[in-house]
């Protein structure tokens, strides 16, 4: 029987989704406060993950610039909403990390209002990536915002980070936890992708997806 979150497979024709990314990815904003969106006029998609999930990494590995996310090093410390342009069509959003107790707790309760305004309210907002850490799987914090999600009513597809940092041995294991806290959520897309920055694992197939998204 086929799982009911299988991997997602790599893709036939990855051509579209390079030619997404080839027409360029550019930095456009950082918002603090919702009046500060860009205008909602393209297809947009967001990444969001525990502090040191491997955000940045990725984002710049999927666009192919080194430093297009910073990634900050203080834990917490980046609290806006980063929005860069993919070609005239796309939006991709880089959410502040979240799970580090460290930030001031006034910190954490403004991000907390704005994720919250940001996914509730964000009309051409079509998918959520979340980052999972594969050394560890999906935390406590994760399955919250999973909950958050279902309660947005905002479509999010698991993403595993650092996929070539864990023994093939234990791979299988992580992937069947991962599908047990996604099998809890009504709002979780059907497919997990594998990825690693570091390896460049994963990236074709990840671009692939979001072209695909309409």
């Amino acid at each position: 029987m086929e799982s009911r979150f299988p991997l997602a497979p790599t893709p036939e024709q990855p051509e579209p989704g390079r030619l997404l990314f080839a027409q360029g990815c550019q930095f456009l904003k950082g918002v603090v406060a919702m009046d500060g969106l860009p205008e909602a006029d393209r297809i947009e998609v967001c990444f969001a993950g525990r502090s040191n999930v491997g955000k940045s990494s990725l984002i710049n590995g999927l666009t192919g610039h080194k430093s297009l996310a910073r990634s900050s090093n203080t834990p917490g410390r980046t609290q806006e909403i980063n929005f860069f342009t993919i070609g005239e069509t796309h939006f991709l959003v880089d959410l502040p990390g979240y799970g580090y107790a460290q930030a001031p707790v006034q910190v954490v309760e403004k991000w907390q209002r704005l994720m919250k305004s940001y996914l509730s309210g964000r009309v051409n907002l079509r998918r959520v990536f979340l980052l999972i850490d594969a050394r560890h799987g999906p935390k406590s914090v994760d399955e919250e915002i999973m909950s958050l999600l279902d309660k947005c009513a905002v479509t999010f597809q698991a993403v595993l980070t650092k996929i070539d940092k864990i023994k093939d041995t234990e791979r299988q294991a992580v992937i069947d936890k991962t599908r047990q806290a996604l099998s809890k959520h009504p709002a979780a897309y059907p497919e997990i992708v594998l990825t690693s920055a570091e390896k460049k694992l994963g990236l074709e197939t990840l671009r692939s997806v979001i072209r695909a998204i309409t």
